[in-house]
């Protein structure tokens, strides 16, 4: 008979909503105690592909003064309508569901962090613009928006107010959110080649 040894195991991860709430703390005390490493950097690169159609490529990102590799094709193109191929979704569409995507990791986050287990969680965002301000028709028309609406449906084991507090931390904290509800100042540079 072989003397066997009991050897201890570290405790699972709490991982709740595909999120490990361990390393989500872990990351938030990181950050609180040397600020520099919560210092995120991005970058797209667009290209024209003929057409209405473009390929923006993402090749990587700086986290905590640290270059990390990606690898990613996002395509975009207008519908027939607006004198495209229909091939992809439009740029309007694009800023809708990267606002939408930046505030849906904030709910599950927020979520998980209450120990809510979600079962459901969609965000329906919708908006009308003026082509007249686009194509330059009216001065007096502005090429963008006046109103973003969006829709959370939420289910889960949360209640009500907890479910409530989470929006209002969303509404607070969603980088794009807050991107697209304050002015954000663009700079530009010019290089004819």
């Amino acid at each position: 008979m072989t003397n066997m040894t009991k050897t201890a195991t570290a405790p699972a991860a709490a991982t709740i909503n595909g999120l490990d709430t361990d390393a989500l703390r872990r990351l938030a005390g990181d950050v609180a105690a040397q600020p520099t490493r919560g210092i995120v950097g991005f970058q797209v690169t667009t290209g024209w592909k003929g057409g209405t159609r473009s390929e923006s490529r993402v090749e990587g990102w700086k986290f905590g003064g640290q270059h990390k590799r990606k690898d990613f094709v996002i395509s975009s193109d207008e519908p027939h309508e607006l004198l495209g191929g229909n091939t992809a979704p439009n740029p309007q569409e694009l800023l809708m569901a990267s606002l939408n995507a930046c505030m849906l990791v904030g709910f599950v986050a927020g979520a998980a962090m209450e120990g809510i287990r979600l079962e459901s969680l969609s965000i329906e965002t919708t908006g009308e613009l003026d082509l007249r301000g686009f194509l330059g028709i009216d001065p007096a028309v502005k090429p963008g928006y006046d109103t973003l609406h969006y829709v959370v449906r939420i289910r889960g084991d949360g209640t009500p107010e907890q479910f409530r507090k989470i929006h209002e931390s969303v509404m607070a904290h969603s980088p794009n959110r807050w991107n697209l509800a304050e002015p954000v100042r663009l700079t530009s540079d010019l290089r004819i080649e």
